[in-house]
């Protein structure tokens, strides 16, 4: 029944859209198309970054704790993101150093919900990891949100906005989602 519905689906929407987009080719056409349709289907929208992203947002409010891990005392940066991802099978990094060296990095640009991003610490001319978020949003113009554990004026797991001072901050991204 999904899939006769997802056909139906699929072929109505590209019926009124090529109409409307003789410049855009076929291909482009086709993969707008697809993605509304795979957007609209709660299996392949409940992905492992949404995953992710909840049991992250669940997270929200937990107090700043330097050096832990530990959701019951507080959260460092390092220490959310270890946590978060722990959950979901991944071990291996604990500081934001770590997560710079692990995943595989990719352009700002082409980073998706659920990869990593890498700042500097609090002096930003100083260009060494020291601080981490996990990309929580990002809209069709390409704008970031991040979820993070802060000890600035936030004092805990909150989500912010990747521009001015994390913009400025920014050092790479990385994913280490297959």
């Amino acid at each position: 029944m999904k899939k006769i519905l997802i056909t139906i689906l699929l072929f109505s929407v590209f019926a009124l859209n090529s109409k409307a987009q003789d410049n855009v080719s076929l291909t482009m056409q086709y993969q707008r198309m697809m993605e509304k349709v795979i957007s609209r289907i709660p299996e392949v929208a409940n992905s492992t970054s949404n995953k992710i992203m909840d049991f992250a947002k669940s997270l929200i409010g937990t107090r700043y704790r330097y050096a832990s891990s530990n959701p019951e005392i507080g959260f460092d940066c390092s220490g959310f993101v270890s946590y978060v991802y722990k959950q979901f099978g991944f071990n291996g990094a604990r500081s934001s150093a770590d997560f710079a060296k692990k995943g595989k990095a990719i352009k700002l640009a082409d980073a998706k919900v659920g990869d990593i991003l890498v700042f500097t610490g609090s002096n930003a001319r100083v260009r060494r990891p020291g601080h981490v978020g996990i990309v929580y949003s990002k809209d069709e113009e390409g704008n970031i949100k991040f979820i993070h554990s802060s000890s600035g004026k936030a004092k805990g797991v909150t989500i912010t906005e990747l521009e001015g001072y994390y913009k400025n901050r920014f050092l790479k991204a990385v994913t280490v989602m297959e």
